[in-house]
């Protein structure tokens, strides 16, 4: 027999969308993820439900298994999914800023990604004393109930919770196409904000609301603005950041809160990573000294470390500093809406009146039903034997309460009421004793109808209970609030690790930036062949590096930007640094932070410029300098931190010692300078040496005023040079440059 072919069938993707994805969305949209204006989810509110049933608020607490278990019968979820929920709502995982949940055992933290709480067969658990604020009068039909979902029992719809509690504890959720994230508000200061929008001054909502308030601690960096935005549309994001000590004595710093939105782990991560891309210099060592204390991350600094510094680098480089994006996303109604405080606050107050007129109605509808019992009552009072004689008379059991009604023209439950009272009961004084209720009763009905009916009073009774809440359960801030302006500026300079380094120039252009840390017992430089270090300079590495070429140039590097190298690397190649000409050479190089100093150039001709550094400080990054000294044979260069004794050479062995303070500075970077050593029969000056470079039996007898010839080299006297000056003309320009005196 043939197979038949498949039928295929062809469906409309939106309409299959619709059918089978849709009631899927919905459902988690406002089933699951997204919380309700009594500020709990529908697992939270299951789950705190069922330890209310359980006795939980005021009996001995309970192995976690059990409310787990029990929970299960109107929660159809996996144990641990409930048990997960119940630990974030711990006193000790310290999720929440108002937990509603005592424990007792390992929780974990919430500041702690690895920090795991233990099995719920090892933990225990009972409600919080504030958890009473979310049962209020909620056996009085003050809202509604739904089956379960096998119909074995009934379940709140919401909880008739006294305060805006979806405010007082921070919330998140990701749904299908929308998520949640509103953050937590401090108790007293919402308690007071929302005394003030029911008094009708919501002006002082904003002002009252200080800032949002966390778990964690930390510090919040105020801005207005923001802030206020968030405020009114339920939109916008802040910053938190870590709380930390400087321990001078020790030379660490104590970080001891951190923001909500991230875990000791992640920072631990990154400023691991920090550290090995050598990007954080200035700390010797990490620790984690968390214990039951409380959260504490240790980092042990270098000697001259800037702490503020510092954290203010870290601060941009790592979560210690984290956002906190708001999305105050609710269910109002059955309906997901986004809504600022004031919305907010007026859906909870729409909420709490209904739950009020709710339990108001069922109060009075109790005290009218025993009006009417006590109304029949009052009627036998007129005659009781005679009610008497009727029951006695009456053969049949099922006749004593249509007997009743007749004679007396009361109703079946009026009569149901007095054939059930007891024996011992009919005295005339117990009988008086609650026929006089129906004074007090018809009086309190009346008020109940009143308060239905009266939004005013109904206000009064919901401040009431707010100030009752405030004065019982309201805590301090923990958030600190603190204002842009009162912190240090991020600068670039203030994001550069800071610590000290040296800079070594080789003959062949090479360069290497080591640090002071990397050079300890390790001075064997690799090195091209035939290529030797030229000059050694001491910097940090926030400064510059000021290099001088043959061309008349100065080239401007910034020494963080340079790699971090060690004595067995070759170097970086400078042409690759800087855009020099293929013939470009550089003559020398200063390291300086604050363009303190002098640059002393001595040229050809005998005469010497000496240069303020600062004129080489340029406010834009240009990185090269043209015109950096006169256009003249250039033949040594000094970097004077302070004025000292130098030595001028001539070809034909004249010597001058002269103090460089007698030259005078010049403001023009390209400046001919003035005369220092004359020349004599076409001499001319070869090299510009250090005082300790040489080797005289008596230097004054070289010395002498500028300008001058100089005095003949005597046999007994050496130049510490590695070339015959004499053969001026044959030596590289880089032979003849000396050493930086910084």
């Amino acid at each position: 027999m043939p197979l038949k072919s498949p039928t295929i069938q062809k469906l409309n993707v939106l309409d299959t969308l619709e059918t089978n994805y849709m009631p899927y969305a919905m459902s988690v949209i406002i089933s699951r993820a997204l919380p309700e204006i009594d500020g709990l989810k529908p697992s939270h509110r299951k789950l705190l439900y069922t330890m209310y049933g359980m006795g939980l608020l005021k009996g001995s607490l309970t192995k976690s298994a059990n409310i787990v278990g029990q929970t299960m019968k109107i929660h159809p979820h996996g144990d641990m999914a409930i048990y997960e929920t119940m630990v974030r709502m711990t006193k000790g995982n310290e999720s929440l800023l108002l937990p509603l949940v005592e424990s007792k055992g390992n929780f974990g933290r919430c500041y702690s990604r690895d920090m795991a709480f233990a099995s719920p067969r090892y933990t225990e658990a009972k409600l919080m004393p504030v958890a009473a604020e979310f049962f209020q009068s909620i056996n009085k039909d003050t809202v509604p109930f739904v089956p379960n979902y096998d119909n074995t029992t009934k379940e709140p719809v919401l909880l008739p919770v006294t305060f805006p509690s979806i405010l007082a504890n921070p919330n998140q959720g990701i749904a299908v196409g929308m998520a949640s994230n509103i953050c937590s508000f401090n108790l007293t200061e919402l308690c007071d904000a929302t005394i003030s929008f029911l008094e009708g001054r919501k002006e002082e909502v904003f002002s009252l609301l200080k800032a949002p308030d966390f778990s964690a601690g930390g510090e919040l960096l105020y801005d207005e603005k923001e802030l206020l935005r968030i405020y009114e549309t339920g939109h916008g994001s802040f910053s938190l950041r870590a709380v930390y000590q400087h321990h001078k004595e020790d030379n660490c710093i104590e970080i001891t809160e951190i923001p909500y939105t991230t875990t000791l782990e992640a920072i631990m991560e990154k400023l691991v990573a920090l550290m090995k891309a050598g990007k954080l210099k200035e700390v010797n060592d990490i620790r984690d000294e968390t214990d039951l204390k409380g959260l504490k991350l240790t980092l042990d600094l270098k000697k001259n470390t800037d702490p503020k510094q510092l954290m203010t680098r870290l601060f941009r480089q790592t979560s210690l500093q984290d956002t906190f994006s708001c999305n105050f996303n609710l269910i109002v109604n059955g309906n997901p809406k986004v809504l600022g405080i004031p919305g907010i606050l007026q859906e909870w107050l729409l909420f709490r009146q209904n739950c009020l007129k709710r339990q108001f109605a069922y109060e009075m509808a109790e005290q009218e039903n025993t009006l009417h019992l006590l109304k029949g009552l009052e009627k036998i009072l007129l005659d009781i034997d005679k009610a008497i004689r009727i029951i006695r008379e009456t053969q049949k059991d099922k006749q004593v309460v249509p007997n009743l009604m007749e004679a007396f023209a009361i109703d079946e439950m009026q009569a149901e009421y007095v054939a059930e009272i007891k024996l011992r009961h009919l005295n005339r004084e117990h009988l008086l004793k609650q026929t006089k209720q129906l004074k007090n009763l018809r009086s309190s009905i009346k008020d109940l109808k009143d308060l239905i009916d009266d939004p005013v009073r109904q206000n009064q009774y919901i401040i009431d209970d707010l100030q009752r809440v405030r004065d019982t359960y309201g805590q301090p801030r923990r958030t600190k609030i603190v204002h842009q302006k009162d912190l240090p500026q991020a600068t670039p300079s203030v994001m550069i690790s800071h610590y000290n380094v040296k800079v070594f120039l080789t003959k062949d252009g090479y360069l290497k930036k080591i640090p002071l840390t990397s050079l300890r017992g390790n001075f064997e430089h690799k090195l091209k062949p035939n290529d030797y270090i030229t000059q050694e300079i001491e910097g940090e590495n926030k400064g510059d590096l000021l290099l001088v070429s043959n061309a008349q140039k100065a080239y401007k590097l910034k020494l963080y930007d340079l790699e971090d190298l060690k004595t067995s690397d070759l170097g970086l190649y400078i042409p690759n640094l800087a855009a020099m000409e293929p013939e470009e050479k550089i003559l020398f190089a200063v390291a300086t932070s604050d363009y303190a100093g002098h640059l002393l150039f001595a040229y050809q001709n005998g005469k010497m410029a000496k240069i303020p550094l600062s004129a080489y400080e340029t406010k834009t990054n240009r990185k090269v300098l043209a015109n950096a000294y006169a256009s003249q044979p250039l033949r040594g260069v000094r970097f004077l931190v302070e004025e000292k004794q130098l030595i001028a050479v001539s070809n034909i062995n004249k010597v001058l010692i002269f103090d460089s303070s007698q030259i005078n500075s010049k403001t023009t970077r390209n400046s001919v300078g003035v005369q220092v050593l004359k020349p004599k029969k076409g001499s001319e000056l070869v090299a510009l040496m250090n005082l300790d470079q040489v080797q005289f039996e008596n230097p004054d007898y070289y010395r002498a005023n500028i300008p001058a010839v100089g005095t003949y080299l005597k046999k007994t006297d050496s130049l510490s040079l590695s070339n015959d000056c004499e053969t001026a003309e044959n030596l590289s320009l880089l032979e003849l440059m000396p050493e930086s005196d910084d």
